[in-house]
């Protein structure tokens, strides 16, 4: 709640009350004017009064009121979610066919592992204001990284590595650098992951691909076949409305795939089998993390 106070002056005296505040009102007569002096409570919220300025709770600075309402304060901080779990980062092979022991055939994409998923960083609250796991993949030559980064991984005495992410956990108890994740202590057959990647290219593509637009006739003197017709109407609103279903660059984006089972952990080729296809194409680079499911206790 805010306190605003308005003064003005009248050319001849009247009896003023106000029904805003539980406050009095104060009155101050002469021979000619009749100078009050109203203190009100105002709610913050928007208000149409263009007089009033209104104090943001979490801000010393003032916005001006209009029309409209006043001015929100933008946030630009971005928050990174939690895991359920520490991860690793996997390369995808491709897919294949996986007969399962009572016959049924299930559709997989393989996922092999190359050196590394090793522990690079441990950050906790009293350093990073968060806790978080960081970890790095994939093993490279040493004239491949910057000296910066050489640095920060020799630290820990890591090997050089090309790939590093933060899983941000609720606890980093039990982790300590340089130490090198176990796909078998993570996960198990059956259990349910989110795997993110980037999904494959396709350049500048139209709206039909794009956005499974419906092409018009193809006959009967029709023009209009795949094009992407009407867009928005003429005098109003006169633009075009932010967000419309337009052609564009299609694909190349970073997605995640949620809810996926295991079938199999092989051992001995250090791959996994998941159920139903991930992002992008092999050789692309996933990350795979345990699944967050609402209710469970390391969601």
């Amino acid at each position: 709640m805010s306190i605003f106070s308005i003064s003005f002056s009248l050319s001849r005296s009247y009896s003023a009350t106000s029904t805003l505040s539980p406050s009095p009102i104060s009155h101050h007569n002469t021979a000619s004017t009749l100078h009050t002096t109203c203190s009100f409570i105002v709610p913050p919220c928007r208000t149409n009064n263009p007089f009033l300025k209104l104090e943001h709770q979490h801000h010393s600075k003032l916005f001006s009121v209009s029309r409209g309402g006043g001015r929100r304060p933008k946030n630009n901080m971005v928050v990174m979610s939690m895991e359920a779990g520490v991860g690793v980062m996997g390369t995808k092979l491709g897919m294949m066919s996986y007969f399962q022991p009572d016959g049924e055939v299930v559709p997989v994409t393989v996922v092999g592992f190359k050196e590394g998923n090793i522990v690079t960083q441990i950050k906790t609250e009293a350093t990073d204001a968060y806790n978080a796991v960081q970890v790095g993949y994939q093993r490279i030559r040493d004239r491949k990284l910057t000296k910066p980064e050489l640095g920060h991984l020799e630290k820990v005495g890591a090997i050089p590595m090309r790939h590093l992410q933060e899983f941000r956990l609720q606890s980093v108890e039990g982790f300590e650098p340089n130490q090198r994740l176990v796909l078998e202590e993570i996960f198990q057959e059956g259990d349910l992951v989110d795997v993110s990647g980037t999904t494959i290219g396709k350049g500048f593509q139209g709206g039909i691909k794009r956005h499974n637009f419906k092409r018009g006739p193809m006959t009967h003197g029709s023009k209009s076949h795949r094009q992407l017709g009407s867009i928005g109407a003429g005098t109003t609103p006169g633009r075009v409305y932010k967000g419309k279903k337009m052609p564009g660059r299609m694909g190349g984006s970073k997605t995640k795939i949620r809810k996926l089972k295991i079938v199999k952990i092989d051992k001995d080729l250090n791959a996994i089998l998941i159920k139903g296809a991930l992002p992008g194409k092999p050789g692309n680079l996933l990350r795979i993390a345990p699944a967050k499911i609402v209710g469970h206790p390391r969601a």
